[in-house]
């Protein structure tokens, strides 16, 4: 890579994808943690909801002075609107981060070959160095039809340079079998298989130019319009934000909540934990400090991370339940007019900058 002032060439890019709960988050926060301490790289998210949590998570589990720098584009796949808020989003990251390799985690829920079609064209022509595409799969999906037989997972693998077969402990000599003949099915021959645990890969494993052949796609499959309204407006003082979107059969709620608005920590993952949803994801301003949530259909991670701005979550699933609102106010500290309680908060997470610890996980 080679990059002046105004001039950023041939970055190292890789696309990790994979549908909902396979564990990409846990993948790119895993290979953040291992890349090689001088290098810089940036990491540009896309989800299908209108909130956006995952660049939360991220910017607080690597901080932009430990050299990474995070960029998300909420609302759908974002290769949609002729790679507009793509090109956007991944020029302005560029000029920021300067970085050794770029990561791009394209939402579950969207279309790796139209994300592929927006890297290579005339825009990023010269300024980067398409590398490898890593596929996230869980074989223990594979027993239902809605994952094995969904047209965007089996696309997913279909431009696949490295297959991760992740959360391997959890695996029955059923799911290995079906692991086997899915990617026999839709797998390229050269499409390297790895196993591993909570996302646990080794750096390396992204070098290399990626072996998919490019070919002109449709980049207006969805439908509805990309919004980044709720995601970015300010959010009156004790107020909050909701947002809702539906596709591909998925409906997606989250909400917003004012930086001075402080939950309690035991409440919230009491009811997290009897949350039964396909995905759901959250960063939290607590008593106790700042964390992170992640649920798939039978985990709950907590996370600490150092710090967070506002509290955000996010449940994607295939119907919403409107029981859920109230019972995550419930959760609010009963002064929420206390400003210094957040702020002191975040003060005493940021000055610590310490590696956050291993997550806890529940298994239900």
């Amino acid at each position: 890579m080679k990059f002046s002032a105004d001039i950023i060439t041939d970055v190292p890019t890789n696309i990790i994808t994979g549908f909902l709960g396979v564990g990409k988050t846990s993948t790119i926060l895993h290979l953040l943690k291992t890349r090689p301490a001088h290098e810089r790289w940036a990491v540009l998210v896309n989800e299908f909801g209108e909130i956006g949590v995952d660049g939360a998570l991220l910017s607080g589990s690597e901080m932009a002075q430990q050299g990474v720098f995070v960029r998300e584009v909420p609302g759908g796949c974002m290769c949609c609107t002729s790679g507009l808020p793509m090109q956007v989003a991944l020029s302005q990251l560029l000029r920021k981060a300067k970085p050794d390799r770029l990561l791009i985690e394209p939402t579950g829920l969207g279309h790796p070959k139209e994300v592929l079609q927006t890297l290579s064209t005339d825009s990023f022509k010269g300024t980067l160095n398409i590398q490898k595409t890593l596929v996230l799969v869980d074989a223990r999906q594979l027993r239902e039809k809605r994952y094995n037989e969904n047209q965007t997972f089996q696309e997913q693998l279909s431009i696949a340079d490295v297959v991760i077969a992740n959360k391997k402990d959890r695996y029955d000599d059923q799911d290995r079998a079906a692991l086997q003949t899915h990617l026999g099915k839709f797998t390229p021959d050269y499409a390297e298989i790895i196993s591993t645990e909570f996302g646990a890969i080794s750096p390396s494993i992204l070098n290399g130019s990626t072996s998919y052949a490019l070919a002109p796609v449709n980049n207006s499959i969805f439908n509805s319009p990309i919004s980044e309204i709720p995601f970015d407006e300010e959010i009156e003082e004790g107020g909050f934000v909701k947002a809702q979107r539906e596709g591909q059969g998925y409906t997606s709620v989250g909400w917003r909540f004012a930086s001075t608005k402080v939950f309690k920590k035991s409440s919230l993952y009491a009811l997290l934990s009897g949350v039964v949803t396909e995905r759901l994801k959250g960063v939290f301003i607590t008593e106790e400090g700042c964390y992170a949530y992640n649920l798939t259909r039978e985990t709950l991670t907590e996370l600490p991370i150092e710090s967070c701005d506002e509290s955000r979550i996010e449940i994607i699933d295939h119907e919403y339940h409107d029981q859920f609102e109230a019972q995550l106010f419930d959760c609010l500290l009963e002064n929420q007019t206390n400003r210094d309680v957040a702020n002191a908060i975040n003060r005493q997470s940021a000055a610590s900058h310490k590696a956050p610890p291993e997550p806890r996980l529940k298994h239900s």
